[in-house]
């Protein structure tokens, strides 16, 4: 192992336990293949640091392993910064969207919400249903707290009736969601909508439980 090989395992090293000795009260459960016990906050610092410390490594030609050190240091500060962040961001949701029928899942740096058809719109309408206004209030309200994040709303249908029909249903549903929040305040920069029609279902249209699940409008958070 070369000297500079040593310096990125040890910067990583530091950068990652100073990521789960961070004051994290929002840690999730690892899932998939995460390494069992690592947080957020510790993996984002890891990559943080890795990217660091190659980063410092090149800008200090003259001492190429303390500014791979000083790399790692900030890198991974800034990395478990954005875990923590995502942390207590998805907290605030799950806790405001419980009960309400929307799912909240955590995708590396993603956070998705899906909110089922049958809560958001009437059928074959763009129209947003009157007992939904209540969870998009609270949505607007995060949004406008956390406002790191692109949010990306996406409609999707079933595959009942034409294709070109349920195209232009999907993007007038999404289009519904991101016009309510924008007037409740959220940055309209942020926003941007693409409507899927029936091209991404998440389960059989053989069935009317499968169409129901296909019938859905999803909100996809991403870092600046």
């Amino acid at each position: 192992m070369t000297n500079l090989t040593r310096l990125f395992a040890a910067a990583t090293a530091v950068a990652v336990l100073s990521g789960c000795a961070a004051n994290n009260p929002y840690q999730q459960q690892p899932a998939g293949g995460d390494q069992a016990g690592m947080s957020n906050t510790a993996k984002y610092g890891g990559i943080g640091a890795l990217a660091g410390a190659a980063a410092g490594a090149l800008i200090n030609h003259d001492n190429r392993g303390k500014g791979a050190l000083i790399g790692a240091a900030v890198g991974g500060a800034a990395g478990a910064g954005y875990g923590m962040y995502a942390d207590k961001q998805e907290a605030q949701l799950r806790q405001q969207m419980a009960g309400t029928g929307v799912e909240v899942q955590r995708q590396g740096d993603d956070i998705k919400l899906i909110m089922p058809g049958n809560i958001t719109f009437a059928t074959d309408s763009a129209d947003i249903a009157s007992n939904f206004y209540n969870p998009l209030n609270e949505l607007a309200r995060t949004f406008k707290q956390y406002d790191q994040n692109s949010i990306e709303i996406v409609g999707h249908t079933d595959n009942t009736g034409s294709y070109q029909y349920n195209q232009t249903l999907s993007q007038r549903r999404a289009q519904s969601v991101a016009s309510y929040l924008i007037s409740q305040g959220v940055n309209g920069m942020r926003v941007s909508t693409r409507g899927m029609g029936p091209d991404q279902p998440v389960a059989s249209n053989a069935t009317a439980a499968g169409r129901a699940q296909n019938r859905r409008v999803e909100i996809n958070l991403r870092p600046l």
